[in-house]
This record gives C-alpha cells, structure tokens and sequence, in this order.
C-alpha cells in the first residue's frame, strides 16, 4: 500500500477484496471508486484456464464493443491501388505500402492499428520483430490482413479492439470509460466475455474462466464471480 497514493489508498478501502460480485456490481464501484482527474479507462482481466505455451490452448480475436472504447484508434493500411483509395475513404488515419514500411523500419510508430491487403504481407512480414512484440502486426485472426480493408478500418473505428492470452492464460482488454454509464459498460463487458467464451479451445479443460477482475486505470481491481461473469 506504500506505493500508492493517498486517494488509491481510500478507494482501495471501500472495495472488499473478498466478494465475488456481479458484473454490473462491480462495474458500479469501478465507477464509484475513480478519483483520477481524468476520463480513466475502464479495463478488465480474464483468467482462462488455458495453458498459451501450447498453440492449440492460445486464445486469441477481436471484437466490436458496441459503444466504443472511448478511444478512436489510428489506423494504418497498407495497401495499393484502388485498395489504397478504398482505405483512405473508409477513414484510415494513413495509407502506404513501401513508403510506410521505410518510415517504421526509421522508428515511426504513430499508429494503433495495422492493417495490411493480403498481397502486402510478403513485405510487411519483414517488420515482424518490430510490430510483433508491440502487438501491431496485421493478423488473419483479427481481421487485419483483408481484401475488405472499407470494414477493416470502419470497425477499427467503431470500437473494435483485439484480445490475446498473456503468458500466465490472462486476457486484459479495455471496455470504456469511466465517463460512460454502467449499462454501456455492461454491455461492452458481456460482448467481450460472449467472444471469449465462443474463443475457448476446443483442448481447454476444467473450468474455462477462472477469475475476472474489473478496474479503472488508477483505481484497484474489483473481483467478478466467474460463475457469474457471462450472460
């Protein structure tokens, strides 16, 4: 508790660490307990019962939060032609093909979200160690290496965010803000738990979540029920 301030110290104290509550529940003193001066995003981490070091148990997609995370992302495309312009009048924050690789290969990183047409990525493959680690790099699984870029960046835009097990089988994805009400957040929740419980592999065995923990940037974790935590 040292190292936190005076204002964690007090919001940690009105949570009770050993309830198991419901979603909405502990989505509501999330809310209650966010004392930052600014618009705290609103995070959950999920505990599967996967092993990730074995590629048939690694839980990894993406999904559209149906009110946004509170954030819009940049995009990059990569893409020539007419898929060029396709990005560019979808809404892609920028478009490129040898010229933005040259510029991230020179250390440029100004962007959230890659997405890459399929005949791109005999070239973009080569950036692999530099956006792989950062979680940048175009993926099939979700939906970022795609002739239809025009959906690709209009559901980026929309709110889409992508979920991946950590080394220890923890998914930690963003749902909002702090500033939405708790029926949005609730539902963004139950969109993001609805894709991961259709994620599970099919070598998952035992209980499939294990522990779920909600909470705001700077505020402390609020513990969800896992028996309780989909719809």
């Amino acid at each position: 508790m040292a190292k936190h301030g005076k204002k964690y110290q007090e919001a940690f104290k009105q949570v009770d660490r050993d309830a198991l509550l419901e979603p909405t529940e502990a989505i509501g003193i999330v809310k209650k307990v966010a004392t930052a001066k600014f618009d705290e995003t609103v995070e959950v981490a999920v505990k599967l019962g996967v092993d990730p070091r074995h590629a048939d148990q690694q839980v990894r997609g993406a999904v559209v939060l149906p009110h946004g995370t509170g954030k819009t992302a940049k995009v990059l495309v990569f893409a020539k032609g007419d898929k060029a312009k396709e990005a560019e009048a979808a809404g892609a924050d920028f478009v490129g093909a040898e010229d933005m690789i040259s510029k991230i290969e020179g250390g440029w990183i100004g962007f959230d979200v890659a997405v890459a047409t399929p005949d791109m990525m005999g070239m973009v493959g080569k950036l692999g160690r530099l956006l792989g680690p950062k979680g940048l790099m175009p993926n099939p699984k979700t939906g970022t290496v795609s002739f239809d870029v025009e959906r690709a960046v209009k559901e980026i835009k929309a709110g889409k965010i992508e979920y991946r097990t950590d080394k220890s089988g923890i998914i930690h994805a963003p749902i909002g803000k702090v500033s939405f009400d708790g029926e949005k957040l609730s539902e963004n929740y139950y969109t993001l738990l609805d894709a991961l419980v259709k994620a599970k592999p099919a070598a998952a065995k035992g209980q499939y979540i294990r522990s779920v923990t909600v909470a705001s940037t700077m505020g402390p974790g609020v513990r969800v029920n896992p028996l309780k935590a989909t719809r």
